[in-house]
């Protein structure tokens, strides 16, 4: 795990991306490497900065350079023994044992054909001296970051958005349709990036410079056909044996040349995961959080470290409890620089403390059970809309008295919070909408009326933009199961665009590696071919993973009701962070540039301070922006104003 940079064809390409590789030392601090080209009438150059997992020694720095061929990579890939194996049979000599040198050879050997036989986590850039090109590749399902800029013939590109910032002197221009994607969803989905010129490099495909300065582009694996072999393969009734393929995956996300340990938060997915991992290491060590008591009592949260240390007990795991009482003022904008865009997830503060804490203890590698919420139907959201098909089916009246008797509810009192009450008027805000709808409003922050009412009016064609987006990757298949066209819509946008980005950068800002043993390409195709009548039974989520881990894990972790891997924002809006809501309020960047309205922005904490309404997400997020914002707009050149 690593982070790349670099330059072809740019004007003082040496400098820029000797200040790209800088920014990105929190990345890689075990080493930094260069490598420059002639190239015609200009210059390639690349950079890295090493966090050294496998292979330590010398032979496994980067860039790595073998005849004729330069890579820049950032990644791990888990079948690399067998790939070497292939390639040594071939007549490839090795001189080390990275998974570096595998991937330089593999390219050598099948250039672009290499990508759909690599298994694994990646981005990477490979130059081929002998014809001037420079190719630019992403992992299949996005876990790994690649960001790019391009003027005319000229590219450069990072791990991370603010290296490409930082070495532009603050000329990018903020996309305010990417803001606006932003509020919507709280964070920014894979498509769009938050400053014009820059973009990310998408899932599953590679980008080829070529001497003569034609662009090329090309995808090697899509989600949406894996879905559609998955639902062949579910008609002809070959399921596959879940349990083993996860068991493989986990085994295969243990390869490493320093230890290895967990996230657990004594939920089914992060519990399956360790109990699995600690076979393969015992003694593994694991690290869950807690919150200050009295935020976990306002919040109603439940009591997740009881589970997390029964099975730490019961695996002979080692276990780091974490007790998360953050200053959150100072956290937040440390967090939203890290970040990169607007991501308003508190969950990012647990992984950066989780992370840092583990580094400190001498760890750089974390399990993490992200990904099976997504693949196998764990949210509230998807069982919400399954519920909410069979709730239109209540004679219309019944509906309309029961929505005004949840309307009257408060969702919090000045002591406590009732999350049944916020679960219910969440979910009515819904449940009588058409499906595709639904789904969006089941996870996102606004309808259109309400997204339309806090931004500048001008933005109403961005607003309809963002909306038809979600509405044609919704539709973009022919599956003929409701739930796992949830789970591909979730696998496309969520995951790639919110879970995995922060987990990326929160853990590489703590110069950690964190590996996605669910967020596999052989999981993935075994979670297509389940039909969603076997996700989600009765009013259970997640049943067939379930089924799958009471194999090693009793049945009250398997089928504990579903924990949260949050914050408790609700407490921290009315102590910590109530100054900062009124400081934006009254006199926000976002407010005075008029991408926001104050009237609207004063509601909404009006609304949520007298109990009636829980916006403490939208809160949440809005103060992210609001300091991303700041630091995204405060360098020369850049223009404040919509």
């Amino acid at each position: 795990m690593c982070g790349i940079a670099g330059t072809y064809r740019w004007p003082d390409g040496k400098v820029v991306t000797d200040r790209l590789t800088d920014v990105l030392a929190h990345r890689g601090p075990d080493g930094a490497g260069r490598y420059s080209h002639s190239l015609g009438d200009g210059e390639v150059h690349l950079g890295h900065r090493r966090l050294a997992i496998i292979d330590l020694s010398g032979t496994g720095a980067q860039p790595m350079v073998s005849d004729g061929l330069a890579l820049t990579y950032n990644g791990e890939l888990y079948n690399a023994p067998e790939l070497r194996t292939e390639l040594a049979s071939a007549g490839v000599r090795f001189r080390g044992t990275s998974d570096t040198e595998v991937l330089l050879e593999a390219w050598r050997r099948w250039g672009t054909d290499c990508l759909p036989r690599l298994r694994g986590m990646f981005a990477f850039a490979v130059f081929d001296e002998r014809t001037g090109e420079l190719v630019l590749a992403r992992d299949q399902l996005g876990i790994k970051p690649l960001f790019l800029l391009r003027r005319g013939t000229g590219l450069m590109f990072a791990s991370e958005l603010k290296a490409l910032a930082a070495v532009t002197d603050g000329s990018l221009e903020v996309d305010h349709a990417a803001l606006v994607a932003s509020l919507l969803y709280y964070w920014v989905p894979d498509s769009r990036c938050a400053f014009r010129e820059a973009e990310k490099l998408p899932p599953g495909s590679w980008l080829r410079c070529r001497a003569d300065g034609r662009v090329e582009r090309g995808t090697y694996w899509n989600l949406r056909d894996i879905a559609h072999e998955g639902r062949e393969l579910a008609r002809a009734g070959e399921q596959p044996d879940l349990g083993a393929v996860v068991e493989e995956s986990t085994r295969r996300h243990m390869l490493s040349d320093v230890p290895v340990a967990t996230f657990l938060s004594g939920g089914l997915d992060s519990s399956y995961l360790t109990a699995l991992a600690a076979r393969h290491q015992p003694g593994i060590s694991a690290y869950t959080i807690g919150f200050r008591a009295e935020d976990t009592k306002f919040e109603a949260m439940p009591d997740d470290l009881r589970y997390a240390r029964q099975v730490a007990e019961r695996y002979g795991v080692d276990l780091h409890e974490i007790e998360i009482a953050p200053q959150v003022t100072d956290l937040l904008p440390r967090m939203t620089h890290h970040l990169d865009e607007p991501i308003g997830d508190p969950a990012a503060i647990n992984t950066y403390l989780i992370c840092s804490a583990a580094r400190e203890a001498g760890v750089k590698v974390m399990l993490s059970g992200m990904g099976a919420d997504e693949l196998f139907a764990g949210y509230r959201k998807h069982l919400a809309n399954v519920l909410a098909l069979r709730y239109q089916r209540v004679p219309r009246p019944l509906r309309r008295g029961l929505s005004r008797t949840v309307d009257r509810l408060p969702v919090a009192t000045s002591r406590r919070g009732y999350r049944s009450v916020r679960f219910a008027k969440r979910f009515l805000s819904f449940a009588d909408l058409p499906e595709e709808t639904a789904f969006r409003r089941s996870y996102t922050m606004y309808d259109r009326g309400e997204l339309l009412a806090l931004i500048d009016p001008d933005l109403a064609g961005t607003v309809d933009d963002v909306l038809t987006e979600h509405t044609d990757t919704y539709q973009d298949n022919d599956l003929d199961d409701f739930v796992n066209r949830m789970c591909l819509t979730d696998a496309r946008m969520f995951l790639p665009g919110l879970n995995l980005a922060y987990t990326d950068r929160s853990s590489m800002a703590a110069s950690t590696e964190v590996r996605v043993p669910y967020v596999d390409v052989e999981v993935v195709k075994a979670a297509f071919a389940v039909p969603g009548d076997r996700k989600i039974v009765g009013r259970q989520g997640k049943v067939v993973l379930k089924e799958a881990a009471t194999s090693i894990l009793p049945r009250e972790i398997a089928y504990r009701p579903k924990g949260l891997f949050s914050a408790p924002l609700r407490a921290w809006m009315s102590r910590d962070l109530a100054p900062l809501v009124r400081e934006v309020v009254n006199d926000g960047v976002l407010v005075n540039s008029g991408f926001l309205r104050r009237d609207a922005l004063a509601r909404l904490v009006a609304e949520d301070a007298s109990g009636q309404r829980d916006f403490s997400k939208h809160l949440w997020h809005v103060l992210t922006l609001e300091y991303w914002y700041r630091g995204a707009t405060s360098g020369s050149g850049r223009s404040q104003s919509v």
